[in-house]
């Protein structure tokens, strides 16, 4: 038996970068530090981009909208200590949302562990409960076993982050050892005798309805679940900010379970006689506090579809359990049978006349901005157009509606983080340069990360980001007044001239404060061909499409008149 050659000896800094090549990665992003810098050395003469972010948590999330959209680990190199705390916002975000993403981070030498170095931190420790897997590498020898291991992790069953520690001295430290082929994820396929019972389970029902959530998820995935709906007349509901799991104008979308959700919608999911659960856990947001459906037992005949068998009966004991990744599931949905006779078609029609309605007119707001306007101007964009936003009360008017109508246009945190929209719209114009991309951040939300407008402009990515100005932290503020009625406090914010930011740093920047303005603004900041910011001044009465904050008040006080 001839032996393959030995390959010559690389540093361990050479064998990572090589083997994030032989996985097909093209782009990081990162915060550079002193930590890495051989690994720093060794990406700048490779294939391989390193976008230079301005704080760890924004490169973190650029790293994991990446994840989200390609369904690959989006990669993120930061420093040892602060830089891997101030990143761990992005593992958390990875880990709610389950989006595969590695975490790389730079440490001290392993003679120094224990002391308390500068910057030292345990990092299997701090990050052990909030990744998928924390590991350090103490071998230069084994960076491509340990690396190609990070990817099947992070993309495996329920994909999620996982975070790798690189000690200095194993960067720099020689090894011969071959490349580890690259990683692709096991597809979980759905067994024949699951496909028939779910078939049965179709046929006994009366009032069904499907739930689209969770990740591995592809285009191909969803245009076969929309063909199923259509085949069996069937009403789609998406889980929370994940709309873009099929398309709003399909005539079996049936709307999103997330806050604010459609009444009606939640009556129907009630009433339901069977409920198929695809790739999501329906955690707490889409279950609406876990309301919706008993624990453990469902109240309704469940079956649930998940890639990750840990998650199935996790908290809902189902009717059937089908351990599948979401894409094999959906190939195999196409021999599944309807019956020779659909009974529950006025269901279906009545399911997506509730959504129409709930979602075709936004109600008119206090003060000169209509959020209106902005969601009308949204769902005139191209549909392949990229929406992105953090959290807070803004982000209702997105969700609720703007008809997201393709794979891959939507990038919001389900764990509910601020700061996300701005750096996952850098992230996504610079993979996907000829596709439009819009943030819609709140002033708070903005600025949790608003220095990565200087990586959009450094980079040349003419993101458009609207950011929605009410002066104070509107969520908390909308608690607060119910509450606590007559005791605000800690939520008012004194913002910047978000124009003139965007100026400063060489973008495009203008200012909406009425109605008229909102528009022209917007398709100035398209043309500019510059990253843009439309700084919107928004009524602080505005709290939410059916409510002001006066009549939270008001009410609240009413109910302690009356208790």
């Amino acid at each position: 038996m001839t032996s393959l050659p030995c390959p010559a000896p690389r540093t361990g800094a050479r064998l990572l970068v090589d083997a994030l090549l032989a996985n097909g990665v093209t782009r990081t992003f990162g915060v550079p530090g002193e930590s890495y810098l051989d690994v720093l050395d060794a990406l700048s003469d490779s294939a391989i981009d390193f976008v230079i972010c301005r704080q760890e948590s924004g490169a973190a999330m650029m790293a994991e909208a990446c994840g989200k959209l390609t369904g690959r680990p989006g990669i993120c190199f930061v420093t040892r200590g602060p830089g891997a705390t101030n990143a761990s916002a992005g593992i958390h975000i990875a880990q709610q949302d389950s989006t595969p993403m590695i975490l790389f981070v730079g440490q001290i030498s392993r003679a120094m562990r224990g002391r308390e170095a500068f910057q030292e931190v345990d990092y299997r420790a701090v990050f052990g409960p909030l990744a998928k897997w924390a590991v350090e590498i103490d071998d230069a020898a084994r960076i491509p076993e340990i690396v190609s291991r990070a990817f099947r992790v992070a993309m495996q069953g329920r994909p999620g982050p996982v975070v790798v520690a690189l000690p200095e001295d194993v960067l720099s430290a020689l090894a011969e050892v071959p490349d580890a082929p690259a990683v692709e994820p096991a597809e979980t396929w759905p067994g024949l005798a699951d496909m028939m019972r779910l078939q049965r389970l179709l046929w006994a029902a009366k009032r069904p309805l499907m739930i689209l959530g969770g990740a591995r998820w592809n285009e191909r995935a969803v245009a076969s679940v929309a063909r199923f709906a259509e085949r069996f007349d069937l009403p789609v509901a998406v889980s929370f900010r994940r709309q873009m799991l099929f398309p709003a104008d399909h005539a079996c979308f049936a709307g999103d379970i997330g806050f604010s959700v459609n009444p009606k919608l939640t009556a129907r999911l009630k009433d339901a006689d069977l409920v198929i659960l695809a790739g999501g856990r329906f955690g707490e947001v889409p279950s609406q506090g876990y309301s919706l459906l008993g624990i453990p037992d469902p109240g309704v005949p469940l079956v649930h579809v998940h890639a990750d068998a840990e998650e199935l009966g996790r908290v809902y004991q189902p009717a059937l359990a089908i351990n599948a990744s979401s894409g094999a599931f959906a190939s195999a949905l196409e021999g599944v049978q309807p019956p020779n006779t659909i009974t529950w078609g006025d269901w279906r029609a009545q399911a997506r006349a509730d959504y129409l309605e709930w979602t075709e007119v936004p109600p008119a707001n206090p003060g000169a901005v209509q959020m209106a306007s902005l969601v009308h101007y949204l769902r005139a964009l191209p549909k392949d157009t990229v929406i992105c936003n953090g959290a807070g009360n803004f982000a209702i008017w997105v969700h609720r509606f703007h008809r997201f109508r393709a794979y891959g246009t939507q990038l919001a945190p389900t764990s509910g983080s601020m700061g996300y929209g701005l750096p996952a719209a850098v992230a996504a114009k610079i993979s996907q340069p000829e596709t439009p991309v819009v943030a819609v951040c709140g002033d708070g939300d903005f600025l949790m990360t608003g220095q990565e407008f200087a990586t959009a402009v450094q980079y040349g990515a003419p993101i458009v980001a609207i950011v929605v100005d009410n002066g104070m932290y509107g969520t908390i503020r909308m608690h607060q007044e119910r509450e606590y009625p007559t005791r605000v406090f800690g939520t008012t914010l004194k913002n910047p001239d978000f124009a003139a930011y965007a100026r400063a740093f060489g973008g495009f920047g203008v200012t909406v404060e009425s109605n008229e303005a909102f528009v022209p603004a917007l398709d100035a900041a398209f043309a500019s061909g510059l990253p843009a910011i439309v700084h919107v001044k928004l009524d602080p009465e505005a709290i939410t499409p059916t409510t002001s904050l006066s009549a939270l008040r008001d009410k609240a006080l009413a109910g302690r008149s009356n208790a």
